[in-house]
């Protein structure tokens, strides 16, 4: 990392250490998302989620407490979110309408847990300059794409964000809501392609 003999090179690796790829949350039983983490000041999210209770509480010291209580009131109404920290570690804790206890990470759905991953992912107070999100529907609920796309529609416009998805309801909320350039994508022959280009030689086009 000789970046001041190399200046062009070190502006270069600034710039794609500065991108983010949200891929998949694991929720499964073993996932890190269920268990006690070490808690630490963490403003932005991990690939994988792993550390979303410190996430969390990092985002609401940051100055974001409202926006992440309105992103979950907006999706689950009545209900409260808290990191919780003690000896055993740092957890994510749910409180319900009519239920006298919090929940812990490991009672929780898995599209509950890919919600909230997804409210830190896009309430960083770190924005960075290109997010991707791949698939951010899978196991949600279907009346949870209407406040997801009030999210995505809340990034910086600093932020250029890539979503890729299978929904044509989450693709059409995020339409309505903010301006977007919409690419579809076909299966042809094994191979994934433009629509409207399925059997056409490809033909590569670069920004001069």
């Amino acid at each position: 990392r000789n970046d001041h003999r190399f200046p062009a090179v070190g502006a270069v690796r600034a710039i794609l250490s500065d991108w983010r790829f949200y891929h998949q949350f694991r929720t499964d039983a073993d996932s890190p998302i269920r268990r006690a983490q070490v808690g630490s000041w963490s403003p932005v999210l991990h690939h994988d989620g792993s550390n979303l209770a410190s996430a969390w509480q990092s985002i609401a010291e940051s100055g974001f407490r409202d926006a992440l209580e309105e992103a979950v009131e907006l999706a689950f109404p009545g209900c409260q979110l808290r990191a919780q920290g003690d000896e055993g570690g740092f957890r994510i804790e749910i409180l319900r309408p009519g239920l006298s206890r919090w929940l812990g990470g490991s009672e929780l759905s898995d599209g509950t847990l890919r919600y909230l991953s997804l409210i830190a992912a896009l309430l960083t107070p770190r924005p960075p300059r290109l997010l991707v999100l791949n698939e951010p529907e899978a196991s949600l609920n279907e009346g949870l794409l209407a406040p997801l796309a009030e999210m995505i529609a809340k990034i910086p416009a600093e932020t250029q964000l890539i979503v890729v998805t299978h929904s044509e309801t989450l693709a059409t909320a995020i339409s309505e809501r903010i301006e977007t350039t919409r690419v579809r994508l076909i299966s042809y022959e094994g191979e994934t392609r433009l629509e409207g280009q399925g059997g056409a030689r490809r033909v590569w086009t670069f920004d001069d």
